[in-house]
């Protein structure tokens, strides 16, 4: 029989470190445990930290025997791990906020409950982060029930940064914004076979946003604003992950990084109110606010 599980605490949990994934959960246990299967097998990044907070509506997705016991190899690896639930909902914006105020960490990991990063994955992020000296870099998730579906028309959108990633003011309608196009579906993969990198050989490209595994600068996330927006949208609202990195673009630049590590487990979405894209409220209050520096798309690299 599964033992209970320790939560940890705050008070131990917000060390210096160099690194912490901050993972939102919700009604998901199964998911919950192949999320965190992924950053079991990570390595190249001694003792990063994990913060799970759970919004499930029944017993919370980490007292699953499965995902317990991935708790109890994350820390018995030498990764300390919080458990939280953050009751009542408000919103996926302030559920991301919460995660954020646990964490002290030089760089942290927004990851999804439903993808598992192949080993190496971390080790990689931190490392384009860390020479790259931008405000995230990210790794899209793949769709591999799409690995048959080649869509070229998708490809003409992947441009690398031949350097450090420079600031872009991104909005809807224009070129930049279309670049989301190639994190659909298997396009990435498409897009990694063709290049033939070779092992351990990564490239920077520039991107809008990035669903489900981004890697912030946290002080340059909290410089951007974090996710203190939440208390300006609606609760049933999606798009907070958007806002939050077009924020952090037009002050410290962003790139995706490929090949990407993240594969998403296609499972139904357990947001289901999503009435409100909170990405064009941000935008709309940006836009409306003298004295908010705006930075031009920047076509060079």
């Amino acid at each position: 029989m599964n033992r209970p599980l320790a939560a940890g605490t705050d008070r131990d949990f917000r060390t210096d470190r160099l690194l912490d994934v901050l993972v939102p959960t919700r009604d998901r246990p199964t998911e919950l445990a192949v999320t965190l299967a992924g950053l079991a097998a990570q390595e190249g990044v001694p003792g990063f930290g994990v913060v799970v907070s759970d919004q499930s509506d029944g017993e919370p997705g980490y007292a699953h025997p499965a995902a317990a016991t991935m708790v109890r190899a994350l820390r018995h690896r030498g990764h300390p791990v919080l458990l939280t639930r953050r009751l009542p909902r408000r919103g996926l914006a302030e559920h991301r906020a919460a995660l954020l105020t646990a964490s002290a960490a030089r760089y942290v990991l927004c990851l999804d409950d439903d993808v598992w990063l192949e080993p190496g994955t971390l080790r990689r992020l931190v490392t384009a982060i860390s020479e790259l000296d931008c405000g995230f870099v990210g790794n899209a998730v793949h769709g591999l029930s799409y690995l048959d579906d080649v869509r070229p028309q998708t490809h003409r959108h992947y441009q690398e940064w031949t350097g450090r990633p420079l600031p872009e003011r991104i909005r809807p309608g224009t070129p930049e914004w279309d670049r989301a196009q190639i994190h659909s579906a298997a396009n990435l993969l498409h897009v990694t076979e063709a290049l033939a990198l070779s092992p351990g050989e990564w490239r920077a490209y520039k991107v809008s946003w990035i669903g489900g595994c981004v890697l912030f600068d946290r002080a340059k996330l909290l410089d951007s604003g974090g996710f203190d927006f939440w208390h300006r949208v609606p609760e049933q609202h999606q798009g907070e992950d958007v806002a939050a990195q077009l924020t952090v673009l037009a002050r410290h630049g962003g790139a995706g990084v490929l090949p990407s590590g993240a594969y998403h487990l296609e499972s139904p979405t357990t947001v289901t109110e999503r009435d409100v894209e909170a990405w064009e409220i941000v935008l709309a209050d940006h836009d409306a606010t003298p004295g908010v520096p705006h930075h031009p798309p920047h076509d060079g690299g």
